[in-house]
């Protein structure tokens, strides 16, 4: 498997499903736990803080940041490589009413009991069992990248900065390394002059409060990837048959609630102790959509409306938004992380 991709937050309501399955520590301990987490203005001043420590301790369960690749790292070792093909995709299938068959991009075909489509934000699955109208485009775009921490970072703050139609987050994961990630309100398709990215990023975002600009200049340019962000609404179902949908296939979300993978990891462990139950496999897939629709099509709709308000540009909404997530109890957001957690179990 190769080493792709950025870094991702796995929150505490994953981390409890991971519990489930007995992986949550592993995970933990492939990736970094905060101890504060908070919202800033391009000043550095805060707008909320959330104690992260604390809530885990209670909780007793890790939120974890960690890269892409080793997450998946854990993930591949559990499932056995042996069972896992790379570089393929799916072309096809065919559901029998006994098994399904796939047919994949190198012309062979596997037979099973049920196809869970996983196969992301562009589904071929997906396509074939809902007929999807066009993505949905948010109105920003994104840049991610990874590089060796810096001096200037506060040790241990995860933190995302709201600035006039734009922000920038700071993720420490482990390991001597800091993932970041930016927006800008843009059009859709835009690209970056070759070997100008770093350039364009300082220009927007060098004047924000350290560690920002050292954390763009400390990340090659062949390392920052840019993604149009794009998301679908939700759908009324994710299943027929013995066929059916999970994570951004089934609810692909703009990533403003960091839910996205752990939406994921929830569908995981909910289809599997499903699958793993006694009974017809419709009659599982059909429990699982019953089970996980809702919630995930819950967080698809509030991280859309999030970006919105997060990417405000006018200086009148900017103010207001700000003078109210001040004006938050500090209880607020530590209360909302329990009730996410408690939903999720």
């Amino acid at each position: 498997m190769k080493w792709v991709g950025a870094g991702l937050t796995v929150q505490m309501n994953a981390s409890a499903a991971l519990r489930r399955v007995g992986l949550c520590d592993e995970v933990a301990q492939a990736g970094a736990c905060p101890t504060d987490s908070a919202i800033l203005k391009p000043s550095g001043s805060a707008l909320t803080r959330l104690p992260v420590t604390r809530i885990q301790e209670e909780l007793g369960l890790p939120l974890v940041c960690i890269h892409r690749a080793r997450l998946q790292s854990v993930l591949l070792a559990h499932a056995g490589e042996e069972n896992v093909r790379m570089g393929l995709t799916v072309t096809a299938f065919h559901d029998d009413g006994q098994t399904v068959t796939v047919r994949l991009s190198d012309g062979s075909s596997v037979t099973g009991d049920a196809l869970v489509g996983a196969d992301g934000l562009r589904s071929v699955v997906r396509g074939a069992l809902l007929g999807d109208a066009p993505l949905r485009y948010s109105g920003y775009t994104s840049w991610r990248g990874v590089c060796s921490d810096v001096p200037s970072a506060t040790p241990g703050l995860v933190s995302e900065t709201w600035g006039p139609g734009a922000r920038f987050g700071v993720v420490p994961i482990g390991f001597g390394q800091t993932y970041w990630f930016a927006t800008q309100n843009a059009p859709a398709g835009g690209q970056d002059a070759p070997g100008e990215t770093r350039a364009r990023l300082q220009s927007l975002f060098g004047g924000w409060h350290a560690p920002i600009a050292d954390l763009i200049a400390a990340t090659e340019e062949a390392n920052i990837i840019r993604t149009d962000i794009h998301d679908r609404p939700p759908a009324s179902r994710w299943s027929r048959g013995r066929v059916t949908l999970l994570g951004d296939a089934a609810h692909p979300m703009t990533p403003n609630m960091g839910q996205g993978g752990c939406q994921a990891i929830e569908d995981a462990v909910v289809l599997a102790e499903l699958l793993a139950a006694e009974g017809p496999v419709d009659a599982a897939l059909a429990a699982y959509e019953q089970r996980r629709l809702e919630r995930a099509n819950s967080f698809v709709t509030r991280s859309w409306s999030l970006g919105r308000v997060a990417q405000w540009e006018s200086s009148a909404g900017r103010f207001i938004r700000n003078a109210l997530f001040q004006l938050v109890p500090r209880g607020l957001a530590a209360r909302q992380v329990r009730a996410l957690v408690r939903d999720a179990e």
